[in-house]
């Protein structure tokens, strides 16, 4: 047998008893990876186990989607809380206008009452008014039917005639406020132009007419007695005495200047100049 030929070796082969771990890291796109590697304890065990594990790494997609959630997760409690305070406020304004409701009920209440009872009033005191004109009405109706000593002269004489003349000779014309002539007259504009027709001067307006001269009964009055309407010294209206239960005014502008009975408009009370 040459030299050089192969001589089988009486080595026995090398039996891998013990266990091999092995561990490669790399990094490659963010993944790290852990190699385990056991080897058999048998003979006939040629290649080792590997298992991998990737891990997710924390890139800057993922930093502004984790950022993004957080911005809505506090949005949505700022949205919370906002309707919240909306709901409050809703809770609160629905009860200030449920007691404001009230109050205005309250005083509507009372303003119709307030109304009512001025309605009242007011219907009471025209009643009274209609009273007192129908008593001087038939006041004035009974002392004009009674004796001459009652009602006084039913006849006009000297200056009293002139002024009823002058009074009755305007019956028709225009009544305008502030009228004194010739053919158009307010009521105490017509009484002082008659007055002045016999030299006697009169103040101008109604309420110092008034108390021109004496005051005098209703039930004896005289032709050329100014008859006024309100209180002495604040009379709203004045008109003369014609005589027989007549009067002549300038009354208001749809009727001008007439002659009406006393019971057209009872006067309140009279004066006399002459």
């Amino acid at each position: 047998m040459p030299h050089t030929a192969h001589i089988r070796s009486h080595r026995k082969p090398r039996n891998r008893s013990a266990s091999t771990i092995a561990m490669r890291a790399g990094v490659a796109g963010g993944v790290l990876s852990l190699a385990a590697a056991g080897a058999s304890a048998s003979a006939n065990a040629a290649e080792p186990v590997t298992q991998t594990l990737e891990l997710p790494t924390l890139t800057a997609d993922l930093s502004a989607q984790v950022a993004q959630s957080a911005d809505a997760t506090q949005q949505a409690a700022a949205n919370y809380q906002l309707q919240a305070e909306r709901d409050a406020a809703a809770t609160k304004a629905a009860k200030q206008a449920k007691s404001d409701l009230a109050d205005a009920k309250k005083k509507a209440e009372a303003r119709k009452k307030a109304a009512a009872e001025a309605a009242r009033k007011a219907a009471a005191e025209r009643a009274s008014r209609s009273t007192a004109r129908t008593t001087l009405s038939t006041t004035s109706t009974t002392a004009h039917a009674g004796s001459s000593t009652s009602t006084g002269s039913s006849t006009a004489t000297g200056s009293a005639a002139a002024i009823v003349s002058f009074v009755k000779a305007q019956i028709g014309d225009t009544y305008i406020s502030g009228g004194t002539g010739p053919n158009t007259w307010d009521c105490s504009g017509l009484v002082q132009a008659a007055f002045k027709q016999v030299g006697i001067s009169l103040p101008r307006v109604s309420q110092d007419q008034s108390t021109a001269g004496t005051q005098v009964s209703l039930s004896n009055l005289q032709p050329g007695d100014i008859l006024y309407w309100g209180s002495a010294g604040s009379a709203y209206h004045v008109a003369v005495y014609v005589g027989d239960g007549m009067f002549v005014g300038a009354q208001n502008p749809s009727t001008g200047v007439v002659e009406k009975p006393l019971s057209y408009d009872p006067p309140t009370g009279a004066v006399r100049v002459l």
